[in-house]
C-alpha cells in the first residue's frame, strides 16, 4: 500500500485522527488510531504483532479502534474508541526502550488517547509505558492499578453465554452443554474456568501447547483438538473463538456445529456479511465487542479510581444487555451484530450532542 492508498483508507474509515509513530534508535514503528471521542477520550488496548507490512497493521488498528468505540458505548462508557498497534515480535522486539518512546507518543496525545493491554502486551510492560504517560491502564496492583484486564473479561463472555443459552434453550446454565473453546490464552484460559464450574463440557484447542498444557494442568478433564479444524468438527452446542480476528470466515461458519458463537476474540467476523450467513444457519451469534467488554469496564474503573467490585458488578450486566440486543434482533428482524451495532450508536448520538449544550467558563476549567 502506498503513501497515497494509505491517506485513502484513513478517509474513508471516518476516524478523528491516526497517528504513525516512529523512533529509529528503539525500533519503534506504531499506529494510533482514535476512531471517536464523542462520549469520553479513546480507550484501547495496545496490539503488539508482527504484521505482514504496514498496511496490514493499518487495517487492523482501523478496524480495531473502531469496535472500541461500539464497545464503550454499549458498556455504557463515557469514553470514546481508539487503539494501537506495535508493529514488530514482541519476544525478540520489545525492550523498555521501546515501550518507553511508544510512551512518549502516547503522551503527545495530552489525553486523547488511554492504553491498555491487549495481544503481546501485558500489565508490567504498561507499568514501563507510565513512566512516560499517565494516560494508561491495566497497571499492576502494586503500581495502584487493577492488573491484568483478562479475568474480567472472561467474566463478560461467560455472561454472554449465559445469555445466549437463556435465549436459545429457555435456561442461563451451561450445565450439560458442549463448549468448545479456541484459543485458550490470556481470556480463554479464564473462560475455561467458568465454564466447567458451570458444569459444562470443554474441549480446547491453541497454536501454543503450553497453554494447552496449563489448562489440562487445572482442568485434566478437558478435550484437547489438534487444531481449529478438529476443534471445529467437535459435536458442540457452543463455539468460543478467543484468538485473533477474523476467526468467522465462510469456510468456519459452513463447518460449524454449534447453535451459539459466543467468545473473547476481537473483530470475529471476517467480512460484514457473516452475521447475517451465521443468522441464515440458525446460529446465535453473540457480538464480540458486547460479551468481551469487562476488560475494557475495568480500565474505565482504574482510571476513575473506582473499587474492584463496582467493575465486577458492571461485567454482569453484559448478561442483561446481550439479551436487550437478541430481542432488538428479533424485533428488527436483523442479525444480533445489527441490532448491537444500532444500540451502540443510538447512545453515542444522543449522549454526543450533549457537548453542544455549552459549559460555564468557570465550570469547564475545574
Amino acid at each position: 500500500m502506498n503513501e497515497s492508498s494509505s491517506v485513502d483508507v484513513i478517509f474513508s474509515a471516518g476516524h478523528q485522527q491516526v497517528v504513525f509513530c516512529t523512533d529509529e534508535p528503539s525500533g519503534l514503528k506504531a499506529i494510533i488510531a482514535i476512531h471517536s471521542t464523542t462520549l469520553g477520550p479513546a480507550l484501547g488496548g495496545t496490539r503488539f504483532y508482527p504484521y505482514p507490512d504496514q498496511a496490514a497493521a493499518l487495517t487492523d488498528v482501523l478496524r480495531l479502534s473502531k469496535a472500541m468505540s461500539y464497545k464503550n458505548s454499549l458498556a455504557g462508557l463515557d469514553l470514546g474508541g481508539g487503539k494501537a498497534v506495535i508493529i514488530g515480535d514482541p519476544a525478540r522486539d520489545k525492550t523498555e526502550q521501546l515501550l518507553r518512546a511508544y510512551g512518549r507518543f502516547v503522551e503527545s496525545l495530552s489525553g486523547r488517547y488511554i492504553t491498555a493491554c491487549d495481544v503481546g502486551t501485558y500489565t508490567p510492560d504498561m507499568d514501563v509505558i507510565a513512566r512516560e504517560t499517565s494516560y494508561v491502564s491495566a497497571r499492576s496492583v502494586e503500581h495502584g492499578g487493577a492488573g491484568d484486564s483478562a479475568g474480567l473479561t472472561a467474566v463478560g463472555v461467560f455472561q454472554g453465554m449465559r445469555a445466549s443459552a437463556q435465549h436459545v434453550w429457555g435456561t442461563p446454565s451451561l450445565s450439560g452443554r458442549r463448549v468448545a473453546i479456541s484459543g485458550v490464552g490470556k481470556v480463554g484460559s479464564h473462560l475455561v474456568d467458568h465454564v466447567v464450574a458451570d458444569g459444562a463440557s470443554v474441549v480446547i484447542t491453541d497454536v501454543d501447547p503450553a497453554a494447552v498444557d496449563r489448562v489440562r494442568t487445572i482442568h485434566p478433564l478437558v478435550d484437547v483438538a489438534a487444531d481449529n479444524a478438529c476443534l471445529l468438527s467437535e459435536e458442540q452446542d457452543i463455539y468460543a473463538p478467543c484468538a485473533l480476528g477474523g476467526a468467522l470466515d465462510d469456510e468456519t461458519v459452513a463447518a460449524l456445529k454449534a447453535r451459539v458463537v459466543c467468545g473473547g476474540a476481537n473483530n470475529q467476523l471476517a467480512h460484514p456479511d457473516i452475521g447475517k450467513v451465521l443468522a441464515d444457519r440458525g446460529i446465535l451469534y453473540a457480538p464480540d465487542y458486547l460479551v468481551n467488554a469487562g476488560g475494557v469496564i475495568q480500565c474505565e474503573n482504574e482510571v476513575g479510581g473506582y473499587p474492584a467490585e463496582r467493575a465486577r458488578v458492571m461485567t454482569e450486566r453484559i448478561f442483561d444487555t446481550t439479551l436487550r440486543v437478541f430481542a432488538l434482533a428479533e424485533a428488527d428482524g436483523v442479525p444480533p451484530v445489527v441490532a448491537a451495532d444500532r444500540l451502540a450508536e443510538r447512545r453515542i448520538a444522543s449522549v454526543g450532542r450533549l457537548s453542544a449544550i455549552r459549559l460555564s467558563e468557570t465550570h469547564a476549567r475545574r
